[in-house]
Order: structure tokens, then C-alpha cells, then sequence
């Protein structure tokens, strides 16, 4: 049986082992589970897999408190008795009151769709092998009306996870499993090119030598993303800062938009005062 591959997208830079792994998941028709730090793509991952099949995007943000039974549906008791004591509608429909979650609208698409369970490991330990036995089903009873949900076409899964904790290892054995590297610095120019195309070669080079050598500095707790990375060549450039300027700079110009926390700007201070000139 063959199947459409999918190989990136124009905003969305690849690598072969990515593209492989997508492919190994959509292939075997199991999650594929995203690991790495944050900035490395793990969520635009998903919207990229999205645009190549042309699939709508559901995005399940996870959080401490989620259930996987919220992902299939809740009952909205609250409006039942609001309208129950103001008149409004009829209370005795029990189906008006059901809200599908993401889990639930991806089960009843008659489309084949893409479902991002957005970090996790958020949840308590009981949440991710709960999450698979849904998805291994593919169907549910809705409890209060007795309708059964069955999964028309089965959902491209997405989960990403900040490796907060561990996940446990019936869940991991039915994942399909893909670590996501940070950018080498010449794979970083390529998507610094694709969101500012017309940017000074200079200025790119020597903002991402920075850069890189800003997330070595010892102590700096949150290290820059790509995103920030792509934040901070626009700063510069809309201020008319140069490559001649950014090297010979100290401290660096605009590095509020790298660093977001008093003591890793403390950290970069200090570093930069026994190595002044580095840039």
C-alpha cells in the first residue's frame, strides 16, 4: 500500500530523520511522540503535517488537571440547570448538553484529520495510558445517552511532550518516537531565511554566531529558541543595527527578546565581563 509522504513544507524546515519518523507513524497509523526543547518545532510540526494533507488541525493543549475523558466529551451539567430553572430550551434532551472535546471531534470527523496532544506530560501518570486505550478503540460510549462514537477516519497523532516527567512504558512501546535536535547553526540560517528572506547575509551570520554562543553562556537557565532568535533579527533590523555593530556591541542590542529572566541577564553580564570583544 502506498501513501502520500510527507517532506516538510516551505515555512517548516526538515531533516531526514524527522521526515522518516512522520512517515514510520503515518505508515504504521500509531501517535508519533515529539520530544525536544522547547523552540524546536514540535508544535508547528503538527501544523505542517496538517498543510501537506490538507487536514483540518485540532490542538488539545494539555494541562496538570487534564483527564483523558475530557478529551471525549464533558456533560454541561451547569447550562442544563440554568435553562432548567429559566425556561430555556428543553432540559429533557440530555444530547443538547454533551460538548465533544478534541478527542470526541476527531473520532467523529468524517475526514481524516490531524489531533495535536500538546504537551503531555503535564498530566498525572494515569492520563497518557488512559489517552492510548481511546485511541487504540477508536470509539466511546457516551455514558449518559448511550450513543457510541465510532472513529470513521482514524486521526494523524501528534503528542509532544518537555520531558517534565517520565512517561510510562506501555504508552512510549505504542508511540512511534522522534527526538527533535536543536538547529546546527546552518540549518538555523534556513529558517531564519524562510520568515526574513531579504535580511543582510552579514547581519544573519554574525546575529546566529551570537546566538549560539548566548545559549553556552554557563548559568543561563532558559535558553533562547528559534523563535526568539527570528524576534530578535527583525528588532535589529527595523533598528538599523548592523553586523559591524552587533560584534562589537556590549552589551548585545535588544537582549530582552533572547533572555526573559533577571538572573540569566545577570548570567550574560557576568560571562561577558572576563570576555569582552567575543563578539
Amino acid at each position: 500500500m502506498t501513501f502520500e509522504r510527507f517532506r516538510g513544507t516551505v515555512t517548516y524546515i526538515t531533516n531526514d530523520s524527522l521526515e522518516a519518523a512522520v512517515n514510520c507513524a503515518l505508515a504504521l497509523e500509531r501517535p508519533l511522540l515529539v520530544k525536544g526543547e522547547p523552540g524546536t518545532g514540535k508544535t508547528l510540526l503538527a501544523e505542517a503535517i496538517a498543510s501537506t494533507f490538507s487536514a483540518e488541525l485540532i490542538h488539545w493543549p494539555v494541562k496538570s488537571t487534564t483527564r483523558a475523558q475530557d478529551g471525549l466529551y464533558v456533560y454541561d451539567t451547569v447550562q442544563r440547570l440554568y435553562e432548567a430553572r429559566f425556561g430555556d430550551g428543553d432540559v429533557k434532551d440530555i444530547r443538547r448538553y454533551i460538548k465533544l472535546g478534541p478527542l470526541g471531534r476527531a473520532f467523529s470527523s468524517d475526514r481524516r484529520l490531524v489531533l495535536l496532544i500538546d504537551e503531555v506530560d503535564k498530566a498525572d501518570l494515569e492520563f497518557p495510558n488512559d489517552l492510548l486505550h481511546e485511541l487504540d478503540r477508536m470509539r466511546f460510549v457516551v455514558g449518559e445517552t448511550g450513543d457510541e462514537i465510532v472513529a470513521r477516519e482514524r486521526p494523524i497523532v501528534i503528542i509532544t511532550s518537555n520531558n517534565e516527567k517520565e512517561l510510562p512504558d506501555a504508552f512510549l512501546r505504542r508511540c512511534v518516537f522522534h527526538f527533535i535536535d536543536f538547529p546546527t547553526p546552518e540549518m538555523m540560517k534556513a529558517i531564519v531565511r524562510v520568515h526574513h528572506p531579504k535580511l543582510d547575509d552579514a547581519l544573519v551570520d554574525q546575529a546566529i554566531v551570537a546566538f549560539y554562543e548566548l545559549r553556552q553562556v554557563p548559568r543561563v537557565r532558559k535558553k533562547p529558541s528559534t523563535s526568539e532568535l527570528v524576534d530578535w533579527l527583525a528588532v535589529l533590523s527595523r533598528s538599523g543595527v548592523g553586523h559591524e555593530r552587533l560584534k562589537r556591541e556590549l552589551p548585545l542590542p535588544f537582549a530582552g527578546v533572547l533572555l526573559k529572566k533577571e538572573q540569566d541577564h545577570a548570567a550574560l553580564a557576568e560571562h561577558r565581563s572576563g570576555r569582552k570583544g567575543r563578539y
